[in-house]
């Protein structure tokens, strides 16, 4: 076997490999980005439940008929929880940038205000909520 035969045969096979690796990288981000970004999307939540334990318990219908109305509460109140939880953390950043504005300069509060912007379409975009209402600072 000659000397560039053997060059070829080695650049086949790391051409080979990378191919791999890069349609394993596309696969596996892709299955990633569905299950745990998809699969953790609040309004699945309550179907989740009743196919998890439909499976583990190995219920019958009549079972998972009665249990639904019991996991359609819990899946209310969860997301309750959660539009709270979200209400309050963005209104305790907020209150934080009121207090941090006084110590900025004019330009550093204006990069302040285009971040939160930016942070709220971000946050419109990705929970596909309607536009909420900025809280008014209160000076």
């Amino acid at each position: 076997m000659n000397r560039a035969l053997q060059w070829k045969l080695i650049a086949g096979f790391l051409l080979v490999f990378v191919a791999g690796g890069i349609t394993g990288a596309f696969v596996g981000g892709s299955y990633a980005r569905h299950h745990f970004f998809e699969l953790s999307h609040p309004g699945r939540i309550g179907g989740r439940m009743k196919e998890r334990l439909h499976a583990e318990l190995n219920l019958t219908p009549e079972q998972l008929a009665k249990i639904s109305p019991i996991i359609d509460k819990t899946t209310a109140q969860l997301r309750d929880i959660r539009r709270d939880t979200g209400q309050l953390v963005r209104q305790i950043i907020v209150d934080a940038h009121r207090q941090m504005a006084v110590q900025l300069t004019d330009e550093q509060r204006h990069n302040l205000k285009q971040t939160e912007e930016r942070h709220r379409r971000w946050r419109d975009h990705r929970f596909h909520e309607p536009p909420a209402e900025p809280p008014t600072p209160t000076p």
